[in-house]
């Protein structure tokens, strides 16, 4: 898992730059954030509902943060001379 897809994620989010994040959700070789996203571009394009739409962009950045916070520990417990 790479910690620069989830960065790409939250930026292409903030951002509101759908195209970039719909090519995201291909390349990604993390599944679930790929069905995060998909979950997202798809309420929020066809929900009439906002309260969809919130529930599953607050599911996105829930998992951004959690995947980030994981990818930060095992980073950190790497041996920096090897990780150059």
């Amino acid at each position: 898992m790479d910690i620069l897809d989830y960065d790409r994620a939250l930026y292409y989010t903030h951002r509101s730059e759908w195209d970039n994040l719909i090519v995201l959700m291909v390349r990604t070789k993390d599944n679930m954030l790929s069905k995060r996203i998909e979950r997202f571009l798809h309420a929020y394009q066809f929900s009439s509902d906002y309260t969809v739409i919130e529930r599953n962009l607050y599911s996105l950045l829930r998992y951004l943060d959690h995947a980030n916070s994981v990818t930060e520990v095992h980073s950190s417990n790497e041996n920096p001379v090897l990780s150059i």
